[in-house]
């Protein structure tokens, strides 16, 4: 039997990890809850979801639940981990956990406390393309590690949609550009100082956000994302010697890394992967002992540091220390 896991909430990026636990051997996806019954069991039938949960807590009392996933929105995140560990569940909860360091350390907290574990679902962060990406630039493919340079942004206007909501934490920066600020710490590190920029569309959001962080050793990161731009994904990762191009960095889903040096480039062509499956893998492997948690604490802190200092830097136009 493999973990069991139950979801909290209907959200649209269920669409995504759902396939991964149903394909997984080590997973055994058995509950999904919503705020209504009938919706859901309707959810269930659709997904083929054993059992159905009209609360949230509901599900959270089913001893046959291992493990969570939780989909809710970004401010609900602290308040359902905390549920979820202190009921017993292990839980991986949807980026960005928050934009607020003590949001993550109330949860890890209570996690460490419950004795169960906690983990935030950067899918990408399992993908072998980002695990290849990490031997290359560790193993001095590039020479010494200078420029980080990465982008994600799409097309989105209509103001009702949850990303686009100031009351849940919306915004590009929260969205989509946490994956810029993820791919380049895991590179570079922790950064000591920021500098961001926002263009605040109608709906109050961050519609574009830009960003430069400085890291130890004299590494420099430069990020753009947006909610009002046109699809765009990519990471470059520069060196003394090189740099490494990633057409497909997050979604992974065509993993192909080029290593342009002394003139000249070599593709580095990997078999795809289902990063969702991977990442849920890992939780199923942590909980039985057998691998360790690849994203914990540490990264979760880290990355909220650094979120909240890009928004406390756009804010008062100053370059701010993380």
């Amino acid at each position: 039997m493999g973990m069991r896991l139950g979801i909290v909430s209907t959200a649209d990026i269920n669409r995504k990890v759902i396939p991964g636990a149903h394909a997984s051997e080590k997973v055994d996806l058995i509950a999904v809850a919503s705020r209504e019954q009938a919706r859901a069991e309707e959810y269930a039938r659709t997904w083929d979801i054993e059992r159905a949960y009209g609360s949230y807590e509901a599900l959270l009392e089913d001893p046959g639940v291992d493990a969570v996933y939780i989909s809710l929105p970004n401010t609900m995140h602290r308040e359902w981990s905390i549920k979820s560990v202190e009921a017993g569940k292990h839980v991986i909860c949807e980026k960005p956990f928050s934009k607020r360091p003590e949001d993550v350390e109330a949860a890890f907290d209570a996690a460490e406390g419950a004795g169960r574990l906690l983990t935030e679902a950067f899918m990408y962060r399992h993908n072998p393309q980002t695990t290849k990406l990490e031997e290359l630039v560790r193993g001095g493919a590039i020479g010494e590690l200078r420029v980080v340079r990465s982008a994600f942004s799409y097309s989105l206007y209509d103001t009702e949609n949850i990303r686009l909501r100031t009351d849940v934490d919306g915004g590009s920066l929260m969205d989509v550009g946490c994956y810029c600020v993820s791919g380049s710490r895991l590179l570079a590190g922790e950064p000591e100082s920021v500098h961001g920029q926002a263009y605040i569309g109608p709906s109050g959001t961050d519609w574009v956000f830009t960003g430069a962080m400085r890291f130890p050793g004299d590494v420099h990161a430069l990020f753009d994302c947006g909610t009002c731009l046109p699809e765009r994904d990519e990471l470059e990762v520069i060196g003394t010697e090189g740099s490494l191009f990633l057409d497909d960095p997050w979604h992974s889903t065509e993993p192909v890394i080029e290593l342009r040096r002394d003139g000249e480039v070599e593709r580095i062509e990997l078999e795809p992967a289902d990063s969702y499956r991977l990442e849920l893998e890992n939780l199923a492997d942590a909980i039985a002992g057998d691998a360790p948690l690849r994203l914990g604490r540490e990264d979760a802190l880290g990355q909220a540091r650094t979120i909240d200092a890009l928004f406390r830097s756009a804010e008062s136009g100053e370059l701010t220390p993380v």
